[in-house]
């Protein structure tokens, strides 16, 4: 008797449960003789004794925002996209968790995956959300030094955005930034036009149903939890989430099924390292260590309104860019995030998000007096805990940054295989850039 069939991956942990709907077309195949199944790009025999191996076409692992937009690009070309999460539903990881700010590009070394996908990413996602009533809003940005020490360091980010091509760049005394945003202090301030706020959870319901629209499918609370070669294809071992909730590092579970795809984009965010190394064909020596930054933000109670037109940025700091001011759609004001590096991160923990986004109060302790170097005003007892977050590093702590790691068959070796490693911020700004490249340069 089989132990999970591609019936119970599609119907029973997708979020449908329409009689019309697709996935139950599939279910009532059972009561036909036939044991053939084709849907979705998958084709394959219903087998018995061991896990069932199915064919499949492009498979993407990970629904977050930068899975989306590939699913999205990938099922625009014409090709049968399968995504596969872990979580009851898309974005549950770092898309959902983070300032929701549409980056200009500023800080990123000239050239690099970084600065070149997040100018890119940022004209293709505000034409798209103009286009799709995706709520969003071109506020600005201020990056402020609050004190003469630091105005050199700021004057090398604004060379460093104008390089990177990033228009209407303007360097500005205190008192002018100070006239814009009247509860601020400063010396000195970087000014960005482009830069903007965006709802995060609409933008990916979008790139959702544009990807089902072009026939791409979603199967939640389905994990990979490794992969092997045979030739020179792709075996993705997967499993029912639930089954893993006992799995201890001690011992590899037996897949429920074998997906062979011929091409798998690894999207999973905070778990691509991780899930890489489950990979048992590819060299562990191209695969980045993975690093976990766990950052808080505060929300600002006891306002009648919000003290800022703008987002409000300070210098970057290790790790970060610093606590800084952003705005929400309604108003809310929220400052983060900060940086707290997380150890002994187990591939349990990671595959099913089982991360402490946890806030504690203390931590406004170390807040107040970093905000209070830009606003002053800020007052005791105002911030509360909002929400966590956690960003996928490549770089522990005083370590130079690392670009994206956008990682293909000419890199690691295995055809059809392609890794998405570090992809944090300005990983929300550039995901329609990502999609773009990664299907311009791997699609065959």
């Amino acid at each position: 008797m089989l132990k999970l069939s591609l019936l119970r991956i599609l119907y029973r942990n997708s979020l449908w449960e329409s009689s019309s709907h697709p996935y139950c077309l599939i279910r009532n195949r059972l009561a036909s003789p036939q044991h053939q199944l084709n849907f979705g790009g998958i084709t394959g025999t219903w087998m018995s004794g061991s896990a069932p191996r199915e064919s499949a076409d492009c498979v993407v692992i990970g629904a977050g925002v930068v899975g989306l937009a590939v699913a999205r690009q990938l099922a625009f070309t014409g090709r049968e996209v399968l995504v596969l999460d872990s979580a009851p539903t898309f974005g549950t990881g770092t898309s959902s968790r983070n300032s929701e700010v549409i980056h200009a590009g500023i800080y990123y070394p000239r050239g690099s995956l970084k600065a070149v996908l997040c100018v890119r990413g940022r004209k293709l996602l505000y034409k798209y959300c103009s286009q799709h009533g995706i709520p969003h809003k071109q506020i600005g940005k201020l990056i402020v030094a609050t004190s003469p020490s630091e105005i050199p360091k700021l004057a090398d980010i604004m060379n460093q955005g104008i390089q990177n091509g990033v228009c209407g760049l303007r360097f500005m005394d205190g008192s002018e930034a100070m006239r814009m945003e009247p509860e601020l202090w400063c010396e000195k301030a970087v000014f960005s036009p482009v830069t903007g706020i965006i709802d995060t959870h609409a933008l990916m319901l979008s790139l959702m149903g544009d990807a089902e629209n072009h026939h791409a499918t979603f199967s939640f609370n389905t994990a990979v939890i490794g992969a092997h070669m045979e030739g020179n294809s792709i075996h993705l071992h997967t499993s029912e989430t639930k089954s893993l909730e006992s799995w201890n590092e001690k011992f590899t579970p037996d897949p429920d099924l074998i997906l062979v795809p011929k091409l798998v984009i690894n999207s999973t965010g905070l778990s691509a390292p991780l899930l890489a190394r489950r990979f048992h064909d590819l060299d562990k020596g191209v695969i980045p260590s993975s690093l976990f930054a766990h950052g808080c933000y505060f929300t600002l109670s006891n306002s009648k309104k919000p003290p800022f037109k703008r987002l409000i940025y300070p210098l970057p700091e290790d790790g970060g860019i610093g606590v800084h001011v952003t705005l929400d759609l309604n108003g809310q004001v929220k400052f983060g995030p900060d940086v707290e590096w997380i150890d002994g991160v187990d591939d349990v923990s990671s595959f099913l998000n089982r991360f402490d986004y946890s806030v504690s109060i203390s931590r406004a302790e170390r807040f107040y007096p970093a905000i209070r170097k830009y606003y002053p005003g800020l007052k005791d007892g105002s911030l509360e805990p909002g929400y966590a977050g956690i960003r996928p590093k490549l770089c522990g702590p005083q370590q130079s940054p690392m670009d994206f790691v956008v990682q293909g068959e000419d890199l690691h070796g295995i055809p059809g295989l392609v890794n998405l490693f570090g992809i944090e911020s300005p990983g929300l700004t550039s995901s329609m850039a990502i999609a773009e490249y990664v299907v311009s340069k791997y699609l065959t």
